[in-house]
């Protein structure tokens, strides 16, 4: 396939992801960590990462425990080849997603369906943390890119979140934002590591 130049990043970024220390354990012995399906994941289905963000990694990893799907928290690294990247953070990639969503909403008005929305996890969500519309537009895109292309087209999908409350008083910086990476293409994580920083609030 010709490098487009738009969507292929001969780009290597670190990213980080907040686990079970079981699988942490399986994943740095040779194993490999499975894709998330979940009906509400924010860049659609793939195996997620922290870019750059070890500490949100841990705080993730902390919070699923809280909820009861991690028995001990963990942090495993990874280097990733961006590869084909459907980026949010290009213009482009916006104005496509636009686009798919319309044909996503003529395809389920065909068959006498409704799209799903966005909505909150629990009251005083206001970052609506259950993505099940963007999940829903950003697998039908992906999906669509795929049949054109005969294959898996865009190895990675990129986007930028602003979440959680203003830094300080009246500012538009937000403690949560982050940078995520849904990886497709398992081929484009290069390997793993264990990170040696563990954040002074965690009782690992």
């Amino acid at each position: 396939m010709p490098v487009n130049p738009i969507i292929d990043h001969p780009r290597l970024v670190v990213g980080y992801h907040g686990c079970d220390r079981t699988t942490a354990d399986r994943v740095l012995r040779g194993g490999a960590l499975k894709p998330s399906q979940n009906p509400w994941d924010w860049l659609g289905h793939g195996i997620y990462f922290w870019e750059q963000s070890i500490e949100r990694a841990w705080e993730f990893a902390h919070e699923q425990q809280q909820r009861g799907g991690v028995n001990k928290p963990a942090v495993i690294g990874a280097y990733l080849h961006l590869g084909r990247c459907f980026d949010l953070t290009d213009r482009w990639a916006t104005k496509e997603l636009g686009a798919w969503h319309l044909r996503c909403e003529a395809v389920a008005r065909a068959a006498g369906t409704v799209l799903p929305v966005n909505r909150a996890a629990q009251p005083g969500d206001h970052d609506l943390l259950l993505r099940n519309l963007d999940c829903a537009v950003l697998n039908f895109a992906m999906s669509s890119a795929d049949r054109r292309e005969g294959g898996t087209h865009f190895q990675t999908v990129r986007g930028v979140f602003v979440e959680g409350d203003p830094a300080f008083p009246g500012s538009r910086i937000y403690g949560k934002t982050h940078v995520q990476v849904a990886v497709r293409d398992p081929s484009v994580v290069l390997g793993y590591f264990l990170p040696t920083y563990v954040p002074a609030w965690s009782h690992t």
